[in-house]
């Protein structure tokens, strides 16, 4: 007998701790997973986020195509009237340099 305690406290004790180091072996596996689980989504959301920004810098002047179109439209007539005006007072000669059909 150990100071006095009976055999039978003495197994109950060991089993006691044990089961409390399993315990304890547990809860560290299950913190590990959970910090792993945590970084691994904390990653994908960083990525998300990049994407999602780029995204929004690469669409932020989508309204402006309408305009664009407008604008690319009062050029090409703007052009059209230089190539006539240059064709009319070239000699002959195209705004393209070669000789004008006939």
């Amino acid at each position: 007998m150990l100071l006095g305690i009976q055999e039978e406290h003495v197994t109950a004790w060991w089993t006691t701790l044990g089961l409390g180091l399993v315990l304890v072996v547990a809860v560290i596996v299950l913190l590990s997973l959970l910090v792993s689980f945590v970084k691994d989504i904390d990653i994908n959301v960083r990525d998300t986020w990049d994407t999602a920004t780029r995204l929004a810098s690469n669409t932020a002047t989508t309204w402006m195509l309408q305009q664009t179109a407008t604008r690319v439209e009062d050029l090409g007539n703007e052009v059209d009237k230089h190539v006539q005006a240059l064709s009319g007072a070239g000699g002959g000669r195209s705004a393209t340099g070669g000789r004008r059909r006939r």
